[in-house]
């Protein structure tokens, strides 16, 4: 859907990344490697980006570093639209609301390094209902044409350490 408005398939990969995640930070040729893709297109979307004000950079060394401005007013827009575009939303109204004692869910995989992805990988914490989860998982699977992986750790068995272990690159998409 979100190919139809914007016809670029480099600005939708540099969307995903950046506003997904606005953690997320990358250079030129690292996104060359990443994509796929000949540092040109990526140079000519990073430069409309950046002058639009979407995009902010620094320098590091010789390498100029973007990523999301937060602080500009379409930040929450894209960001809304993106999780609409990959199904994330969607899984927060259908898992989240009757799991239990649900404290984080946290995106982690190619959704989380800004990817786009047929798989959605989650970290749920709390003292949830499993069996729930796996019935609501399985229609959420249905309904949005993705196939959703997840794990689960109760609240006292959870550290942030136990994320790093998992991935470098993570999205907390629902708290308590």
């Amino acid at each position: 859907m979100i190919e139809t408005l914007i016809s670029s398939k480099t600005r939708v990969k540099l969307l995903l990344k950046f506003f997904l995640n606005s953690k997320n930070s990358s250079y030129l040729r690292g996104l060359e490697a990443e994509f796929g893709e000949s540092t040109n297109a990526i140079r000519l979307e990073l430069n409309k980006l950046e002058e639009a004000g979407l995009l902010s950079s620094e320098l590091s060394g010789n390498k100029k570093f973007f990523k999301a401005n937060t602080t500009h007013p379409f930040f929450g827009d894209i960001h809304s639209l993106l999780l609409k575009y990959t199904g994330l939303d969607g899984i927060l109204e259908r898992i989240v609301e009757s799991l239990g004692d649900l404290k984080y869910v946290f995106v982690v995989g190619k959704l989380a390094k800004g990817l786009s992805s047929d798989i959605v990988d989650l970290v749920f914490v709390g003292d949830i209902d499993k069996a729930y989860l796996f019935e609501v998982v399985q229609k959420a699977e249905l309904k949005l044409g993705k196939k959703i992986k997840y794990i689960c750790y109760s609240s006292a068995e959870f550290t942030p350490a136990e994320l790093s272990q998992h991935t470098d690159h993570y999205l907390l998409l629902w708290s308590k």
